[in-house]
């Protein structure tokens, strides 16, 4: 068997290991493989929020590939064209936002998958996920490699949770707390009770479910109590946060005598 085609991140989400991420923003390939030198479990390649595209994403997948920390790319929507590139460049884990009901998770599952099980197109032997055909039994295998992982973050997306997270095939549900916490009415709130709340409880209603619990906080502390309510891919951190932080800390470091001088 390939070991090349082996999704190590789906492995050990299903086996219930507790996995630790960083969010990748900053759309560049040299900057992503720093961050996977550290040794990071898995790392979100991101579109939705980023200056990414296929390219890009594809240049990170390749600097990634030589370290353990797996790629989990998230598209900017649930378009199945979109998806189906992904896959085709070497994505084997997706996370998909604004995942809203039972029914739009069920199309995903089989955007994901070959037909007859999904509507996935067969172009295989063309593409880098294949290595061009050089992995022997590629079509057989990928199904069953292939991760899905939806995003909650709306009012509507809580009150389908249970029809989304039970759908065959959808592997992990991630609780995006920002735009929930929008969508609630406290846009920049994320740590308001009312939000918290909602957070724990669905929390609480996937892993009742028995599904892997996602999520992401850049504090510390509230990272380590997502973990300790049962969360287990958990994004510690963003690549932006820590640039942008280490930058600040420096600049006060030499200018704290005043005056703008060192």
């Amino acid at each position: 068997m390939d070991d090349r085609l082996t999704n190590r991140f789906k492995a050990r989400l299903l086996a219930g290991e507790l996995q630790v991420g960083l969010w990748s923003v900053l759309g560049d390939a040299l900057a992503a493989e720093v961050c996977a030198g550290a040794g990071f479990d898995w790392m979100l390649l991101d579109i939705e929020h980023a200056p990414n595209d296929l390219r890009s994403i594809l240049g990170q997948l390749q600097a990634l590939a030589a370290y353990d920390a797996h790629p989990v790319v998230r598209p900017r929507s649930s378009d199945p064209d979109v998806i189906k590139q992904l896959l085709d460049i070497g994505a084997q884990t997706l996370l998909v936002p604004m995942v809203e009901s039972g029914d739009q998770a069920a199309r995903l599952v089989r955007a994901m998958r070959y037909p007859p099980g999904g509507t996935r197109g067969v172009g295989a032997g063309l593409a880098r996920a294949s290595r061009w055909g050089r992995i022997g039994g590629y079509l057989q295998r990928a199904d069953a490699e292939v991760c899905l992982l939806v995003q909650i973050e709306s009012r509507r997306g809580l009150e389908n949770l249970e029809a989304i997270a039970a759908t065959p095939g959808v592997d992990g549900v991630f609780i995006g707390a920002a735009d929930l916490a929008a969508d609630l009415g406290r846009l920049g709130q994320a740590n308001h009770p009312e939000v918290v709340a909602a957070v724990e409880d669905a929390i609480a209603r996937i892993r009742a479910l028995e599904k892997p619990v996602g999520a992401l906080s850049v504090d510390e502390g509230v990272a380590r109590g997502l973990v300790a309510q049962g969360c287990r891919f958990v994004a510690v951190g963003a690549d932006v946060q820590l640039l942008a932080r280490g930058a600040d800390r420096l600049v006060r470091a030499f200018r704290q005598g005043g005056g703008g001088q060192p």
